[in-house]
């Protein structure tokens, strides 16, 4: 069969209250694009009733729909890879199933992609989250650039599109932990970004704690930098130069002046901070042992129990 020209890479996660409602706005949307087009759904181990509901999306429109089934959770940049992976068309594009960003926004980075842009970012016009992922959100971009000198207006935003060369080469990659915004960054020749909508949810909750978001960042500062290790090194560096400092200090008055009374506790206030220093290194430098221990172990990104698609099709599970 003829490759389609657009892709469309959804993941889905316990969506069962909003899938129907993402088709109702998404196939219209992308039958006015004039382009040929598939859409690939992937079920990330849902609980709910999605691969149900995935499925009969599938049967109802089987020409231009395909769902990957994952035996269980592997998280939502591994559902996006796996459907990289079984991408055929020359423009893939990202999209929440949660309906925060508009379907009808991915023209505005298609039309992008036809100016000769290989990437595509998204800036949120009104962000509809709640206060404290904003103040998270801006202190990790701005950590982000600082770290890793890659620009990204809006890290956060799902809604991206990728060439088919930037695609290739991210299907290349081997890596287990990874960013993918960033890492397509890193290999367009001329990205750029547009503004699109953000809506609330449409139903059900974020699937992203504090914790998770944290644990993204930490990806993308340990994947693409060794800033934080050559930063705790300085100062490793500086905290070693005061505290020979403040032991001299401490031996000329004894000598000069005599022993210090009640000086204790700003000892122990001296000594629990370096504690603190030293486990916060122990910590930074474990985030990078294990990202290599996950990768020596070359185990399989993600497990797929089935695929729905067309027979003709040449992709195999």
């Amino acid at each position: 069969m003829t490759p389609p020209i657009v892709s469309i890479v959804i993941p889905v996660y316990n969506e069962e209250d909003g899938l129907q409602a993402l088709f109702d706005r998404l196939y219209p949307a992308l039958d006015a694009l004039g382009k040929t087009y598939e859409v690939i759904f992937i079920n990330d181990g849902s609980r709910d009733k999605s691969p149900a509901l995935l499925a009969d999306q599938y049967h109802k429109r089987p020409d231009v729909t395909r769902v990957i089934l994952f035996n269980g959770n592997f998280g939502q940049h591994r559902a996006i890879l796996a459907g990289f992976e079984h991408a055929r068309g020359e423009q893939v594009v990202t999209l929440d199933a949660d309906l925060q960003n508009p379907p009808e926004d991915i023209k505005t980075l298609l039309d992008e992609m036809d100016k000769g842009h290989d990437y595509v970012g998204s800036i949120r016009r009104q962000r509809n989250d709640s206060w404290w992922r904003h103040v998270a959100s801006r202190a990790m971009n701005n950590l982000r650039e600082k770290l890793t000198k890659i620009k990204m207006t809006d890290q956060g935003c799902m809604l991206r599109a990728y060439s088919r060369r930037i695609i290739d080469t991210i299907n290349q990659c081997a890596e287990l932990h990874t960013f993918i915004p960033a890492l397509a960054y890193s290999f367009s020749q001329h990205p750029t970004e547009v503004i699109v909508g953000h809506e609330e949810r449409h139903a059900g909750e974020s699937k992203y704690s504090i914790y998770s978001l944290i644990r993204l960042n930490f990806d993308l500062m340990t994947g693409f930098s060794i800033v934080p290790l050559q930063a705790f090194s300085m100062l490793g560096m500086l905290v070693s130069l005061g505290s020979g400092a403040l032991v001299i200090l401490l031996i000329l008055r004894r000598i000069f002046v005599g022993p210090e009374v009640g000086g204790l506790f700003t000892l122990f206030a001296i000594a629990f901070f370096l504690i603190g220093i030293a486990l916060f290194g122990i910590g930074l430098l474990g985030e990078y042992i294990g990202r290599i221990y996950h990768e020596v172990r070359q185990r399989p990104r993600y497990l797929i129990s089935a695929i729905l698609q067309r027979s003709e099709q040449n992709d195999q599970p």
